[in-house]
């Protein structure tokens, strides 16, 4: 396989991010932090189904934090569909995951994920973790 382009760093308020989470409480939360941090174009898919079905119809997309157990089909299934379709082959993504072992972070690693953030999410740490991802930074934390 090629090597994975990388994109460039995107200021926040011009970031578009895609949160793929099943869990309605955990995305208001995601959604608040990066609203705080000033993300203006917030996405929410519940599921891993269709994925780049939906994120084909957006203009871009600068970050998908992408939780790992979802239904239908995991994040790591998700994260190999991303992969292959070359518009998204550089795009940031980073697993989200409450298994949050240093297993886990090293498979997720192997996969192919741009960080590895662990739940639940630290509303303190949080926005400065995006930041740095969307500065082209890799954060791997467990919580």
């Amino acid at each position: 396989m090629a090597s994975k382009p990388t994109p460039p760093p995107v200021e926040p308020r011009e970031a578009t991010v895609l949160v793929v989470e099943d869990n309605l409480q955990n995305f208001v939360l995601i959604a608040r932090l990066l609203g705080y941090l000033g993300v203006r174009n917030i996405q929410w898919k519940a599921s891993g189904w269709h994925v780049l079905e939906f994120a084909e119809q957006l203009p871009r997309i600068d970050l998908i934090l992408l939780d790992i157990h979802l239904p239908y089909e995991d994040g790591y299934d998700v994260l190999r569909q991303i992969r292959t379709d070359p518009r998204f082959r550089g795009t940031r993504v980073v697993a989200v995951s409450a298994e949050a072992t240093e297993d886990n972070m090293r498979r997720a690693r192997e996969a192919g994920f741009d960080g590895f953030i662990g739940k639940p999410i630290d509303p303190e740490a949080f926005p400065d973790q995006i930041r740095r991802i969307l500065a082209g930074e890799g954060v791997w934390t467990l919580g």
